[in-house]
């Protein structure tokens, strides 16, 4: 008498196959998002790096061009004082002076002296260097980061300081602070 072997047919290895896809494709649905999401912290810190770094760069500047540099006791818009920039006029200054510089030349960021000169850049990718412009290494670590800064009167006393850092996710970290006229 021949013994039957108990083996496994076409069919429950087909149905076993199926089975093993579907939780696979399942698992992985609900894994994949949290793979992309798990960098965010790290580019959030980084985002907060940089952001922080230039703010501070910022905000060591003068308030205003006219602002006299000496510590003396007058601020610009007081009586005796020169006026302050108007907001229409932010931006870096021409250096060869007056209101008008079609084509520029204007100053580089090394050359920034007051708050507004911050106004309208945007800098993005290998352009993303310390104060100097000479550390090859940001441009590095921050290629897929970009920065747009806007600066704007919040009173007639203190300037807005808004930096706005997108981050190679595409999250979009905002920083602010004011810069007084006192």
């Amino acid at each position: 008498m021949l013994k039957r072997s108990h083996g496994v047919t076409l069919i429950e290895l087909i149905i076993g196959i199926v089975v093993l896809a579907i939780s696979l494709s399942i698992i992985t649905s609900v894994l994949g998002p949290l793979y992309v999401k798990s960098a965010d912290p790290w580019h959030q810190v980084r985002a907060a790096e940089l952001g922080h770094s230039l703010m501070n760069e910022i905000l060591a500047k003068s308030f205003d061009e006219n602002s006299n540099r000496s510590g003396s006791l007058l601020r610009c818009d007081e009586a005796g004082a020169q006026a302050c920039t108007a907001q229409a006029d932010f931006g870096a200054d021409c250096l060869h002076g007056g209101s008008s510089c079609p084509g520029g030349p204007y100053e580089q960021r090394s050359q920034f002296d007051d708050v507004d000169d911050f106004d309208g850049l945007n800098v993005s990718g290998d352009q993303i260097s310390n104060i100097f412009g000479n550390d090859p290494r940001m441009a590095e670590v921050y290629r897929s980061y970009s920065l747009q800064i806007s600066v704007s009167y919040d009173n007639p006393l203190t300037k807005r300081v808004l930096i706005e850092v997108t981050t190679p996710t595409g999250a979009v970290i905002d920083f602010a602070a004011l810069k007084g006229n006192w």
